[in-house]
C-alpha cells in the first residue's frame, strides 16, 4: 500500500474511530488480549488475571506509537508499534495488533495499519517495522504482505496453540522510501 493510499484510509465505518491509546484504555485492552476469537492469534493466554497485563499496557513509550479502536463504549482493536531496547536498533519497531473477534473482517485491522505505518514512515522515521506471526493466519499474513511486509523466516514449533505446536513467520517491512535530508540552500541564496 502507497503512502496515498495510507493517508486516504480511514477508519472502516462511521462506527469507529481510531484514536491513541492512554494509559486508562489498559483494562479495555486487557480484556481484548484475553477474549476468545482474539488471543488465539497472539502469544497471550485466556484467563490471565489484569495485573499481569496492567504495567506494560499504562507504561507509556516515548518512542513507540498505540492506537485503539473503539465502536461506541467498546474498544474493538488495537495495534502499536514498541521501540526495542537497544541503541543499535533504534531505527526499528516491532508490530503487535488484535481485533475483537466481531470486528475482524471488516477493517478495523487495514485502518489500524495504515495510521501506525503514516505515523512510523512520515514522522517517526522508522526504517523497519517487523513482526511475528502465526504461519496458520493466512488472513493477517495477507494484510501484512499488503502492506508492503516480507517473509523472512518460519522459527518451526514457535508456540503453542490450542494444545499444538504452531510454526511462526517472521515479517518485516522498510521504509518504502527514507527520507533524505532536504538540499542545503546555494551559496547567498535568501534563506
Amino acid at each position: 500500500m502507497n503512502r496515498r493510499d495510507r493517508q486516504n484510509a480511514t477508519a472502516p465505518s462511521d462506527d469507529v474511530t481510531l484514536r491513541s491509546a492512554e494509559p486508562g484504555d489498559a483494562v479495555a485492552i486487557s480484556e481484548l488480549l484475553g477474549a476468545p476469537g482474539t488471543f488465539e492469534g497472539t502469544l497471550q493466554l485466556p484467563d490471565m488475571p489484569l495485573a499481569s497485563r496492567l504495567e506494560m499496557l499504562q507504561r507509556i513509550d516515548p518512542h513507540g506509537c498505540r492506537l485503539v479502536a473503539v465502536a461506541g463504549e467498546d474498544l474493538v482493536g488495537m495495534a502499536a508499534l514498541h521501540s526495542l531496547p537497544s541503541l543499535r536498533r533504534a531505527h526499528a519497531r516491532a508490530l503487535v495488533i488484535a481485533v475483537a473477534a466481531p470486528w475482524q473482517g471488516r477493517g478495523v485491522a487495514q485502518s489500524l495499519m495504515a495510521r501506525l505505518l503514516a505515523w512510523a514512515d512520515d514522522w517517526a522515521g522508522v526504517l523497519r517495522v517487523e513482526l511475528m506471526v502465526h504461519a496458520d493466519n493466512a488472513r493477517a499474513i495477507t494484510l501484512y504482505e499488503r502492506f508492503g511486509f516480507f517473509l523472512e523466516g518460519r522459527h518451526r514449533a514457535y508456540a503453542l496453540k490450542n494444545g499444538c505446536y504452531v510454526d511462526g513467520v517472521s515479517m518485516a517491512r522498510l521504509h518504502p522510501s527514507p527520507p533524505l535530508p532536504a538540499p542545503a540552500p546555494e551559496p547567498g541564496a535568501p534563506a
